[in-house]
């Protein structure tokens, strides 16, 4: 985020379609060069590819492939071009739909397409869903998109709609409200959490954080919470951000040693857990052949097999978090 300046400027200079306008005021004292639809909108060569495999090269962890969604591209910028802010919209799907598949083919297994402008205008929130559904048509990553500081309660839960596996919210900022609305009508998707305030200089304590996070847990299972700062923190210095996301860290910490959590097993270590389990099962009955009937190996290669009832160790390792 911190080389990208505008996110929504920073993927139409390198599509095809677009010119740059003049500085525009965004919001307080902060200015962007909008986008100009001048012409077709296609994708032209991989866009945050590099960014991402250098800062996967950093980590063992996953790291998230980013984009800017086909909606908020579409509203942040002048269409002087296409019959409608629909058609333009739609045409950005199938530029960003390219630079999703790019990123999956280089490896991201987590994508997040941000749509901040769904919440501000929700007469027009069946075109970020059906752009959405073209963005991620035929991902097999994890898909989640981020909307941001709006009025939730003309959008809910229709928003529910939008055909990502997770919608990441600020939540921090708003002092968790939304959690009464989600009361009403259940949060289905997996969330982004969003418990500390990227506009605010004052840093969250870890008490207070990890408070937000057992409030959420009354309404959203473990499971299905990913913790993170509301919004991108861009605005923050270097120190600021670094010190909010240490907080993050220690307050989900802190929460999953209290419900006895730890993460989950991956897909890979799943398997391997699976494939040792049956080829003990296999050594027992085989060693056992001599003195058992063919019906008993039956049985016992049968009970050996992981059991994917609610209460089983490995059908819980699937879900995010698992019981330790």
């Amino acid at each position: 985020e911190m080389y990208r300046g505008d996110m929504a400027t920073y993927f139409a200079e390198r599509l095809d379609g677009f010119s740059i306008s003049g500085l525009v005021r965004s919001y307080g004292n902060r200015y962007y060069r909008k986008p100009v639809a001048v012409g077709d909108i296609h994708w032209r060569e991989p866009i945050s590819v590099e960014m991402f495999k250098y800062a996967q090269s950093l980590t063992d962890k996953p790291v998230k492939g980013m984009l800017t969604g086909p909606y908020t591209m579409m509203d942040w910028s002048f269409n002087e071009h296409y019959p409608n802010r629909e058609a333009l919209a739609m045409a950005l799907a199938e530029a960003i739909h390219q630079e999703a598949v790019e990123l999956e083919q280089a490896g991201a297994k987590y994508i997040q397409i941000d749509e901040p402008a769904v919440s501000t205008r929700p007469e027009e929130l069946e075109i970020a869903i059906k752009a959405m559904g073209v963005v991620t048509n035929g991902l097999k990553a994890h898909t989640l998109t981020h909307i941001c500081y709006g009025d939730f309660e003309k959008i809910y839960p229709r928003m529910l709609d939008i055909p990502v596996d997770q919608i990441d919210l600020e939540m921090a900022n708003s002092h968790y409200d939304l959690l009464d609305t989600f009361r009403k009508a259940p949060f289905t998707k997996a969330i982004g959490l969003g418990v500390v305030d990227v506009h605010s200089h004052v840093l969250e304590s870890v008490d207070e954080v990890a408070d937000g996070i057992r409030r959420t847990l009354e309404v959203i299972p473990a499971e299905r919470i990913f913790v993170d700062p509301d919004c991108g923190l861009k605005t923050r210095t270097v120190e600021e951000a670094k010190d909010k996301m240490r907080v993050v860290v220690k307050a989900a910490n802190r929460v999953k040693k209290e419900l006895q959590l730890c993460p989950r097993i991956s897909s890979s270590t799943h398997g391997a857990i699976r494939r040792a389990r049956t080829r003990r099962a296999s050594a027992t009955a085989r060693r056992t052949s001599s003195s058992r009937s063919g019906q008993w190996r039956r049985t016992r290669v049968g009970r050996s097999k992981p059991s994917t009832s609610p209460a089983s160790p490995v059908s819980r390792s699937s879900s995010r978090m698992a019981a330790c």
